[in-house]
């Protein structure tokens, strides 16, 4: 009973966490970032005060630092590959990203990812000479990956933890393309990505200020999805309940149990309307990833040349970053790789059985050996179809199936988490390919 009761209680690690995050680390690697100039894929990359080489070079000088206080417990190095014959890479260019991997105690394979993005950009996507501050775009995003690393790095976790720079995303998303495939080429289970990409600006273009929302876009259908596997969907559903989509309600749970004064505002759409972030590279591939950001953009600093018109100024400057907003969404990515790292595997094989029944009967795969060492049990969740979020949950204990009765299966959606003894628990799984996080 006593280890049935510490399953169900929220993590106390996890308000800790939240906040250890420092406003003024964040401003202070921002303003280092800026410090560079450009930070344009195709800029400088011999010196090392300028351009995106210098960039690329400090991010993994703090990495390095980081992993030194904590006696080693990054792996940290780039990830990068050559491109040529793009409309925005026209020339053979290096695309270099910086990785750092925390690895798990338990089950090291399994990793969540929290990415930023390195490169900036001025009006003309081809200008690599001028300067593209970046201040909120994307130099918040890095600096929100590098200063969860300092906070997550204080202590273990059975699953992993990887903070990755992402380059070459303001010319094709290609730092994202390379890293995503390196995770398939070495067999890391990346269950997450958390793509932030503007963290920084409570300013909308549209008068709106506003500090207290933030938005998080996830892909409906899974990219990967096979014919077979949709003509399933159409019959079983599936079509809002994708890994990445039950990521994103695993955000909304995190920021409503561990972030004062943050709402969470799910956009069911892959990225904002014709626009795309690094988050797109790893769902392409079959692994689940969101984009978290600001809620009002401001225009006027995005993709702006440094100048003032008719009484406006344009240019993604520091002064358009609220260093204390981009606290509190660094906050938010830190306690959902806390409370995903810290959980058991999440649940694979997740069937569903019921039909013409008046109960549902929900099964899965029970992992084995040292990657369940920390396992307590399991929850199975449901709603209704039309709501957003998953509205009544049971604790089942360490079972491989488990049948509720009396709840009629053609009139609710299902899943089912994962529970650690300590309380940390997975995002819910959906049955059937159309939820899977894979194996």
């Amino acid at each position: 009973m006593a280890q049935e009761q510490a399953a169900q209680q929220n993590p106390v690690l996890l308000h800790e966490l939240a906040g250890d995050v420092s406003a003024e680390r964040i401003e202070s690697d921002i303003e280092t970032l800026v410090g560079f100039g450009t930070r344009h894929t195709l800029s400088e990359t011999e010196s090392d005060t300028r351009g995106i080489g210098a960039a690329r070079r400090w991010i993994k000088a703090e990495f390095d630092r980081i992993s030194a206080e904590c006696g080693g417990c990054l792996e940290v190095f780039y990830v990068s590959d050559f491109v040529e014959g793009e409309e925005r890479i026209p020339e053979r260019t290096e695309v270099v990203s910086v990785v750092a991997l925390q690895r798990g105690t338990l089950d090291p394979d399994r990793m969540v990812f929290m990415a930023g993005d390195i490169d900036s950009r001025v009006s003309d996507p081809m200008n690599a000479t001028d300067d593209s501050p970046g201040a909120n775009d994307n130099a918040s995003g890095v600096a929100g990956v590098i200063e969860a690393a300092r906070v997550l790095s204080k202590h273990e976790f059975a699953g992993t933890i990887g903070y990755l720079a992402l380059s070459g995303e303001e010319q094709g998303l290609f730092g994202g393309k390379i890293v995503a495939q390196h995770a398939l080429d070495n067999n890391w289970r990346v269950k997450a990505v958390l793509n932030n990409d503007m963290i920084g600006n409570i300013e909308g273009v549209d008068g709106v200020i506003d500090n207290s929302t933030a938005r998080v876009f996830s892909e409906g259908t899974r990219a990967v999805e096979t014919e077979e596997e949709a003509r399933t969907r159409r019959f079983t559903g599936g079509e809002v309940d994708s890994p990445s989509r039950n990521l994103a309600r695993y955000i909304d749970r995190m920021a409503d149990d561990y972030i004062p004064n943050l709402d969470i505002m799910m956009i069911y759409r892959l990225d904002r309307f014709g626009r795309g972030g690094h988050h797109r590279p790893f769902n392409a591939v079959g692994i689940p990833g969101v984009r978290i950001m600001e809620t009002h953009e401001n225009y006027n600093r995005q993709h702006q040349d440094l100048r003032t018109e008719d009484g406006i100024e344009y240019g993604d400057v520091l002064e358009g970053v609220d260093f204390d907003y981009a606290r509190k969404l660094t906050s938010l990515n830190v306690v959902t790789l806390a409370g995903m790292a810290g959980a058991p595997p999440i649940p694979s094989g997740v069937e569903l059985e019921g039909a013409v029944q008046p109960s549902t009967t929900i099964s899965w795969t029970r992992p084995e050996g040292r990657q369940a060492a920390n396992l307590a049990g399991y929850k199975v969740h449901w709603r209704l179809t039309a709501e957003p979020q998953w509205q009544w949950s049971r604790y089942v204990g360490d079972v491989d199936s488990f049948t509720l009765e009396n709840v009629v299966i053609d009139n609710y959606f299902f899943g089912v988490s994962a529970v650690s003894e300590d309380g940390y628990e997975t995002p819910v799984v959906f049955p059937g390919a159309a939820g899977s996080f894979g194996e």
